[in-house]
């Protein structure tokens, strides 16, 4: 089988930065021992130099690394894409694994971003969306909030008149959409074995006058989702790419956060909920739970709201929090249980569908109606193989 020539320092790149050890990886890669030398020792000396890769082995380094087969045969290692900021808080022992998956995430879907702005080009009736970029981190909470409220329409009422949170997300979404914003959930990389968890990432915005992206991570809970979408639409009118986390303490995110709690909970309504100085915990969360389901809101967020108004510390706003997260830990743990054994579960068209959203399947549509998208590059969009577009496309034709 033919060698290739590569440049050793890339094939090593690839591997670190898909946070991969050598023995992993050379299990991952399949491959096997001679008579001097173990897998892991057979894949040093690749790296090293020592060995040329076959194409056969490029392949899977390809798929198991999470990278084009053409960054392989380049004579150097690529510069860093234009990702933006990364907003996360990670702990120093936080798994290099993990963070290797999100990186692969924003490159997808900045990938997907790139073939959607190329095809809107070529429509002649390309308009910007004015409201990308038009403010700035200097603008208040109010004004910011204002403007996202007036550009996607937002009621409020008809938010808390939904009868599950996740009808009441699904409106905040497709008013959104309707303004021009793809909002796409996503947590793993198209496999339960590359599920991202909520500390590795909440959501992602990647600006762009054309195609704004929002990915938020479905490992979430629900009720989350709608105040990341809103944190996420705080970075557009910022003008802003990058990724947020699961904790808040830049000046930056933390006005973005009292975006969305402005949205979703204005005029410091969480003043209605009962904090004097000897309630006990048990309390609080009962009363922090009933307000926040009347809403269709985060029980986070409102104590997030709670903190932000001084009415409780951070020492029990960080008990509060930890306790909403294990209650949500347990509850999805149930859910996936009565789900293995429950007939009827949604097929794979529906989650696709639920997952990228009915705007960019429209869009997609449209763009292989004009010519403007072949399918195998609207299946990258899409995130599906190209013989699923026509399937997928039809569901929301």
């Amino acid at each position: 089988m033919s060698k290739i020539s590569v440049n050793p320092e890339i094939l090593r790149w690839a591997r670190e930065t898909a946070g991969l050890s050598i023995e992993v990886a050379a299990k991952k890669l399949a491959i096997g021992a001679t008579k001097d030398l173990a897998p892991e020792q057979r894949l040093t000396q690749l790296e090293s130099g020592d060995e040329q890769p076959t194409r056969a082995l490029l392949l899977k380094m390809a798929k198991q690394y999470r990278r084009s087969l053409l960054v392989f045969y380049l004579s150097d290692i690529p510069q860093t894409g234009d990702r933006g900021e990364d907003y996360r808080r990670l702990p120093d022992e936080f798994p290099v694994e993990e963070n290797a998956l999100v990186d692969a995430l924003v490159r997808d879907v900045k990938a997907r971003q790139g073939i959607v702005r190329s095809a809107m080009e070529d429509d002649d009736d390309l308009v910007e969306l004015p409201f990308i970029g038009s403010l700035s981190p200097d603008s208040d909470v109010k004004e910011i909030s204002e403007s996202i409220k007036d550009w996607i329409k937002f009621d409020l009422d008809i938010f808390r008149a939904q009868k599950k949170v996740s009808d009441a997300f699904t409106y905040v979404r497709s008013q959104a959409e309707d303004a021009g914003v793809f909002v796409l959930l996503i947590g793993d990389l198209g496999s339960h074995h590359t599920k991202i968890t909520v500390e590795a990432f909440r959501g992602f915005a990647l600006s762009d006058a054309l195609a704004p992206f929002i990915i938020i991570n479905d490992d979430d809970a629900k009720t989350a989702w709608t105040f990341t979408l809103f944190h996420e639409l705080a970075h557009l009118w910022l003008g802003q790419t990058g990724i947020s986390g699961n904790y808040a303490d830049s000046q930056l995110e933390i006005l973005c956060n009292n975006v969305a709690a402005q949205l979703l909970l204005p005029n410091n309504e969480v003043n209605e909920i009962d904090v004097h100085g000897d309630v006990d915990l048990d309390s609080l969360i009962e009363s922090i739970e009933n307000f926040a389901d009347e809403r269709n809101v985060s029980r986070t967020m409102v104590s997030y709201a709670l903190l932000k108004l001084g009415i409780i510390d951070e020492v029990l706003w960080d008990d509060l929090r930890r306790s909403f997260r294990q209650k949500w830990l347990d509850l999805k743990a149930v859910i996936r249980a009565k789900a293995k054994k429950r007939d009827g579960a949604p097929s794979y068209y529906q989650v696709r569908q639920h997952r990228v959203g009915t705007a960019l399947i429209v869009f997609v549509s449209r763009m292989l109606a004009s010519g403007s998208l072949s399918s195998t590059k609207a299946g990258k969009v899409l995130g599906v193989k190209p013989r699923n577009v026509y399937e997928l496309t039809q569901r929301v034709a």
